[in-house]
């Protein structure tokens, strides 16, 4: 799959979104997620799958000042 403009093999069991933010320790983080040109809410994660060719961009918020 595309990760943010990379093609990347994931494992197989990163089956959904959920998975996938967990895998990179991003599932306690605010992240912007688009999968194929679709913006996600955080509610759809759990239930978006993935598949092979899928592009998925990731964007965190980082606070600062």
């Amino acid at each position: 799959m595309k990760l943010n403009g990379e093609w990347h093999e994931i494992p197989e069991h990163l089956d959904d979104v959920r998975t996938l933010l967990s895998h990179f320790q991003l599932d306690n983080r605010v992240v912007m997620v688009e999968l194929n040109d679709t913006i996600l809410e955080k509610s759809e994660h759990g239930h978006s799958q993935l598949h092979e060719g899928d592009q998925i961009e990731l964007v965190q918020f980082v606070g600062g000042g």
